[in-house]
């Protein structure tokens, strides 16, 4: 097969000699599902085009089609172009299979301005032209729990090794960790099969809540693992008779799983780390960066908390935050600066929940920190002490969040306006079917007291 020579040493060290059974060409969707088709790996060598409807960016994540009266109602193919450098394995098939993330033309050769990593691309485009280079170093949080088949019933954490279900407010602790080790193992070898670095998984505040952290690298490359790595986690639990869950707050009473994004931006041609100055010192670009992210930001808290349940999670003295205030080593802030080199200088965007699209999400944020860059503005003064006190918040509701992303033109301008509508269109007609479903706590307070 002539397309193994294209393989990263990772898909060929998995396959170890052994015959490739399939191939799966895949595409994110709105909401980060993975979409496409499975192929017997000798059809995906002759095979010379690969399509899938326009359609598959216009479902929402309950299922429904969205009506959207810019697109042509006979679902036209796009054009699928595997991107052989995110070939990875499947390691937890029967037989031997990879993955392949393919981008999205239309049937004139163009990016398809909707598709999710068209979106990321856009944006570190833009980064190019200035003679930057974004870079970027995602942290995912996220719940292990007991297998939920109803949904009426409320979420638990899973029984771990001692027969106990997994303790909260363990925070960093090795032994919460060790509860649901097994998971952890097929975590680690998985990742190493498919050629995923982890650069540290720890215990977080929640009952069975971990933190897994990614390097820091590329942006479109590091979304590719986010988005390879939520399958990978998915399936490791399943192995183990319960779920992984990417909820922004899966379980009442417990904190929420945030995907904070640390940014910096590196010049082309020297290397060097842009917010820094020659004598170390906190540079203008690194004050603008904040500045961008603090008056734009607020614009695409929709992509960041892209579902009813993600506001859920910012709740005051919560570990989650719930304004656009920036302080050093500060996490009530919402723009964080942890401690490092000058070298190493960054700004955390603690606002992303853990429910987001990882190319959207990193879009996005880069798409601040951009404006920012071109603006040139003054952030506000750091926030010094606990910044829960801040009367500075963020969108309380999605409906009220895509209001704010309808009204940036800006934000529109650099994540592209087919981009923006589309999702706001899908993001509405998610709101819409929330509002129709009647909640247990409607039911036990309302019904019979009102």
């Amino acid at each position: 097969m002539e397309f193994l020579d294209k393989l990263p040493q990772a898909a060929l060290d998995f396959m170890d000699g052994r015959k490739l059974d399939e191939v799966e060409c895949i595409v994110a969707d709105l909401s980060g599902i993975a979409r496409g088709k499975a192929m017997p790996a000798m059809k995906f060598e002759k095979q010379k085009h690969f399509y899938l409807p326009n359609s598959i960016f216009l479902q929402s994540i309950n299922g429904d089609w969205v009506e959207d009266a810019d697109a042509p109602f006979t679902e036209p193919d796009m054009v699928l172009v595997p991107d052989f450098e995110t070939a990875t394995a499947a390691p937890w098939t029967a037989d031997c299979t990879l993955q392949v993330i393919h981008d999205v033309l239309d049937q004139s050769g163009q990016m398809v301005p909707v598709a999710p990593r068209n979106v990321l691309k856009r944006v570190v485009q833009l980064y190019h032209e200035q003679g930057w280079d974004p870079i970027v170093a995602p942290e995912m949080e996220f719940f292990l729990v007991a297998k939920n088949t109803d949904p009426n019933q409320p979420v638990e954490p899973p029984i771990g090794r001692t027969g106990r279900r997994a303790a909260q407010r363990q925070a960093y602790s090795m032994s919460a960790v060790d509860e649901y080790g097994p998971i952890i193992d097929d975590i680690y070898d998985f990742a190493e099969a498919q050629g995923l670095e982890i650069d540290g998984i720890l215990q977080e505040g929640g009952a069975g809540q971990i933190e897994m952290n990614l390097r820091h690298g590329d942006p479109v490359k590091l979304a590719d693992e986010m988005f390879y790595f939520k399958r990978l986690i998915r399936e490791a639990a399943l192995r183990h008779d319960c779920f992984a869950t990417f909820m922004a707050k899966p379980i009442q009473d417990e904190p929420g799983s945030a995907m904070h994004i640390h940014h910096s931006v590196v010049d082309i041609n020297t290397g060097e780390n842009i917010f820094s100055n020659p004598d170390g010192s906190e540079s203008e670009a690194f004050l603008h960066f904040i500045a961008g992210l603090q008056n734009h930001l607020a614009s695409t808290i929709a992509i960041h908390a892209p579902y009813v349940n993600s506001y859920r999670r910012y709740v005051r003295d919560f570990a989650a935050p719930i304004n656009l205030e920036w302080g050093r080593d500060n996490r009530t802030t919402g723009l964080r600066v942890p401690i490092s080199g000058p070298e190493a200088r960054r700004i955390e965007n603690r606002l992303p929940g853990m429910d987001v699209n990882p190319y959207l999400s990193i879009a996005a944020s880069l798409a601040c920190g951009y404006l920012g860059l071109m603006e040139r503005r003054e952030p506000r003064a750091e926030y010094v002490g606990d910044a829960y006190d801040s009367a500075e918040g963020i969108p309380e509701t999605l409906a009220s969040a895509l209001d704010l992303l309808e009204g940036a033109t800006q934000m529109q301008e650099v994540l592209g306006k087919d981009f923006v509508r589309v999702y706001t269109t899908v993001k509405r007609a998610e709101n819409e079917a929330y509002l129709q479903v009647i909640s247990p706590w409607e039911r036990e307070h309302l019904l019979l007291n009102v």
